[in-house]
């Protein structure tokens, strides 16, 4: 019953979270505003959605290991996985201006996010100014892509809107409906991972890192797969860098303004860590001009099963003396 939980959750999630992008997408192009705006800001928050409410759901059910391990987890899975497989397709190559902006901004964001977590985990004020980066970010990034006419990003938003009739109650309905599943599937998924830890007796945070940040990872892992097919991988690297800053800055700082999240001893000592290393793990690609192949593809996704086991092979069950010293 629980499997089917998770299941339904992510099935929910990723049907309401493609509504209501779609349809805020349309919404806002209706009513005029630059699509520039509208891909820098609705879109990728729309996409964000599924994750960020799935952690305000579990910082609210008390399941803060939860919420914490679907961020840190999603974004190793997002380097290691969405970027591993598609190169296992085909090799592309991770540009040099891509890594100087967003992910110099990953990183940065990583390590102030490891040094707020490592003083009692992070709370309003610490998770207002994540947001506030973000915000930041976004205002830098809307003036660089208008200096340079932003294309890709007007063709993304266009693309996303056609499929959407410019139908005021249609719009209305695909929004309501979206939301709706995203508050059920995040429910049903919250609880049914809540459920496996229990029943598997691992602490939740575990199934945070593994299971919940697979099942939100999915969706980014499916656009890079169908990228990587048109010999166009290097989407995955956009998604990537995209999708984990605003997981660090937009849903950890959205979620700890509505509910304190205390971080285990386990996470501040490896699965931080973790998330960091993938984090840097790119830079050599770009700056050496080599293309991320199928060696190293291989890699990256041993490396992510490596990790995934290690949750379940004793390392979720040491004790915090015992982490304290890794």
């Amino acid at each position: 019953m629980m499997y089917l939980m998770v299941a339904a959750g992510l099935v929910l999630l990723l049907i309401g979270g493609e509504a209501l992008v779609r349809a805020a997408v349309s919404l806002a192009d209706r009513l005029g505003v630059s699509r520039l705006i509208i891909g820098l800001t609705v879109v990728a928050f729309g996409t964000s959605a599924p994750e960020l409410l799935v952690c305000i759901q579990a910082a609210l059910e008390d399941a803060p290991g939860i919420a914490i391990g679907n961020v840190v987890g999603s974004n190793i899975a997002n380097v290691l996985l969405v970027v591993g497989v598609p190169a296992l397709i085909a090799p592309f190559v991770c540009e040099r201006a891509v890594m100087r902006r967003e992910g110099l901004a990953m990183v940065v964001a990583t390590v102030i996010v490891i040094v707020i977590a490592w003083f009692d985990g992070i709370r309003f004020w610490p998770g207002l100014l994540l947001l506030a980066l973000l915000i930041a970010f976004l205002f830098t990034a809307y003036r660089q892509a208008r200096n340079g006419g932003g294309s890709s990003v007007a063709d993304e938003v266009a693309e996303l809107g056609e499929s959407v009739p410019n139908n005021g109650l249609v719009i209305a309905l695909m929004l309501i409906l979206g939301m709706a599943g995203l508050v059920a599937g995040s429910h049903l998924l919250v609880d049914g991972a809540r459920e496996i830890a229990r029943s598997a007796g691992v602490p939740e945070e575990v199934i945070g890192v593994t299971l919940v940040a697979l099942g939100t990872s999915l969706p980014e892992l499916a656009t890079s797969v169908v990228a990587a097919f048109r010999r166009h991988g290097d989407v995955a690297i956009g998604n990537v860098l995209g999708s984990n800053l605003f997981n660090i800055l937009g849903i950890l700082g959205i979620t700890a303004m509505v509910s304190h999240i205390p971080v285990p001893a386990q996470m501040l000592h490896f699965d931080f860590w973790v998330m960091l290393g993938s984090a840097l793990i790119l830079f050599p690609f770009a700056f050496a001009r080599q293309p991320i192949g199928r060696i190293a593809g291989l890699f990256f996704l041993v490396a992510y099963v490596g990790y995934v086991l290690a949750q379940f092979n004793g390392l979720s069950g040491m004790p915090i003396a015992d982490l304290a010293g890794l």
